[in-house]
């Protein structure tokens, strides 16, 4: 029962300590960031189903029975995705150097961590291509938080049809 309840604990704290975070962002920014920390969010999930069925790594979340660990994809995965952009976007190289530095960190102290907690285990991946996905779905992201705004600008500029 004690572990449960520590396991348990700690799955909460992860959902609740980076949304703490959230309101020095500003709303702005918030907004700003909001579709692409929500898309790559919906392609982790999509994402964990396929990785249980092909025994990627085993969620054992009391917070997320089943296959998706929400606590940590709508902890600090979502917030992380929210501040990074903030923080760096505009500047690709400084945006993947700070991906590649929290990557190489989720993918190998923390994931560490957790799988001794008992949140979760890698069973047919390695740590190490879990941050190659992540520094991958980076790159990809940028680009589509590039296309979000490009499509926020034209429609800003367009004329409008009413006038």
């Amino acid at each position: 029962m004690y572990k449960y309840n520590r396991k348990k604990a700690f799955s909460l704290a992860m959902i609740i300590i980076p949304w703490l975070t959230v309101p020095l962002m500003g709303k702005k920014s918030f907004f700003r960031f909001l579709p692409v920390a929500s898309f790559i969010n919906l392609f982790l999930s999509v994402m964990s189903l396929l990785a249980n069925k092909k025994k990627w790594w085993m969620n054992k979340n009391p917070l997320s029975p089943g296959s998706i660990d929400f606590s940590y994809i709508l902890g600090p995965y979502y917030v992380a995705t929210l501040w990074i952009f903030k923080l760096t976007y505009g500047n690709f190289s400084k945006y993947l150097m700070t991906n590649m530095t929290l990557d190489f960190i989720n993918a190998f102290p923390f994931a560490s961590v957790w799988e001794k907690v008992g949140i979760f285990k890698f069973q047919k991946m390695k740590h190490a291509t879990w941050y190659f996905i992540c520094v991958s779905l980076s790159i990809f992201i940028y680009g589509y938080q590039y296309l979000v705004e490009k499509s926020i600008r034209q429609t800003n500029s367009s004329p409008s049809k009413l006038s």
